[in-house]
């Protein structure tokens, strides 16, 4: 028998999360929107899509929260007549939202879990945080059930905000590089098609290398710089011109804007 979940929020990252959950064995899916229309494409791949959030609630056992941080009150006043703590996990998926801020949402008593995949869920590769609790059953199911969509860690509390940053902001950053690659291959020759299919696939062949091997980026850096080659001297023009240094002052100004945010 499959496990009922309920995504509440049909957004960006709420639509990524389920398209995943339909690639799998395990999970019934419904998600909830105000505008139905928005995400009716859903139901091609059997996820049931209803702006009754009630409803959707008292139907599933673990709980998605992927509202804006703006919606999450008026969300939790809304379905707070059939949240019930000794059946519902409440897994939270909004950025910069404590369990304790939550917790003043909907009383005591609640499994809170928070959690932060990234919009590759949509095809099972994310890479999600779950934040350690005391509740072990609550953090098991969600690990299960995020395992299904990609890689799992678990992380402290201190660290949520972070993982947003590289995680799922991080999404971004590496799609604008793959983009700067394409107009860089574009320049020495290629159509934009075929220059995007070649940056994307070796960015793909790179992560793969790291994840296989868990080695360090250097080590695997060694194996295509020869001496006076054209690889070395591109990586420090790259260098010489702020790559890695833009890298690290936008992960941590994103990281400065989520902590004036709270």
């Amino acid at each position: 028998m499959k496990t009922e979940v309920t995504i509440l929020g049909g957004g960006n990252l709420g639509s990524a999360l389920a398209n995943g959950l339909a690639h799998t064995e395990e999970y019934s899916t419904t998600v909830t929107r105000r505008n139905i229309d928005l995400i009716k494409h859903l139901e091609e791949k059997g996820i049931t899509v209803t702006s009754d959030n009630k409803s959707a609630v008292e139907k599933s056992k673990l709980l998605i929260l992927a509202v804006q941080p703006t919606q999450i009150e008026a969300l939790i006043d809304e379905i707070k007549p059939v949240l019930d703590p000794d059946k519902h996990i409440l897994i939270s998926a909004i950025t910069g939202l404590t369990d304790e801020e939550i917790t003043e949402l909907t009383g005591p008593g609640f499994q809170i879990i928070r959690v932060m995949p990234n919009t590759a869920a949509s095809i099972n590769q994310s890479m999600t945080c779950i934040e350690k609790t005391p509740h072990e059953e609550a953090e098991q199911e969600t690990i299960k059930l995020f395992n299904t969509l990609g890689k799992t860690l678990l992380i402290e509390t201190e660290l949520m905000e972070a993982s947003t940053v590289l995680g799922a902001c991080g999404i971004a950053f590496f799609l604008r590089y793959i983009r700067a690659a394409s107009q860089g291959g574009i320049e020495v020759g290629f159509h934009a098609q075929d220059a995007q299919l070649i940056a994307a696939q070796t960015a793909l062949g790179a992560s793969a290398l790291l994840l296989k091997s868990n080695g360090h980026p250097e080590a695997e850096i060694d194996k295509v710089t020869t001496p006076k080659g054209c690889t070395i001297a591109g990586l420090n023009e790259m260098e010489h011109n702020g790559l890695s240094s833009a890298l690290i002052k936008g992960i941590k100004t994103s990281y400065d804007m989520i902590e004036k945010i709270r």
